[in-house]
């Protein structure tokens, strides 16, 4: 499986703004930067928790089959396409008769075909999030994301940052955290 976040989610405003008032940072020079430390926490809290946290498009690569198969990504809030891969890289649509599509109460999806399988690999195009925005997410993850930028933007020039993530936010996430058996 390989995943592809077609539209990745980039931090509003209100994200930078609550970064900056928590590190007591008045001026924009830094503002590029701290951009990406709350992206990267945005990838931190999903590692973490399990959960893509803010809603995003996203596409898996599955192989085909007529067995179904999960998406590793959670909560799935809409399948909207699946396209055979050919070897050579070419895309092209599959008819929504030949794939049938689930989405579990528990935000898991998956998908299979219908049929035999004579492509060797699927594109399947979802929405996923737990949020659709950035004021909409739970408050613990969204103060954890802002707290590990700004573990992140003091440990800069230290001698390193320690285990991610810190205690201090790993105790926000826990709740949100989902643990997979393979």
């Amino acid at each position: 499986m390989k995943r592809v976040l077609i539209t990745p989610v980039d931090p509003p405003p209100a994200a930078l703004a609550e970064l900056k008032e928590w590190l007591a940072i008045t001026t924009s020079q830094d503002d590029s930067s701290l951009t990406d430390l709350l992206r990267a926490g945005i990838e931190t809290c999903e590692a973490f928790t399990g959960v893509l946290p803010i809603r995003a498009t996203c596409e898996e690569i599955l192989l085909a089959g007529t067995a179904w198969q999960r998406l590793a990504t959670v909560p799935v809030q809409a399948i909207t396409s699946i396209e055979v891969l050919s070897d050579s890289g070419l895309r092209s649509a599959l008819s929504a008769a030949n794939y049938a599509v689930e989405l579990d109460a528990d935000g898991g999806g998956g998908v299979r075909l219908i049929g035999p399988a004579s492509a060797g690999r699927l594109v399947v195009t979802f929405t996923a999030g737990l949020a659709p925005d950035w004021g909409s997410l739970p408050d613990s993850l969204r103060h954890g994301i802002v707290r590990i930028a700004a573990h992140q933007y003091r440990e800069r020039e230290g001698s390193g940052a320690g285990p991610l993530p810190p205690a201090s936010v790993a105790a926000l996430w826990r709740p949100w955290r989902r643990l997979r058996l393979t």
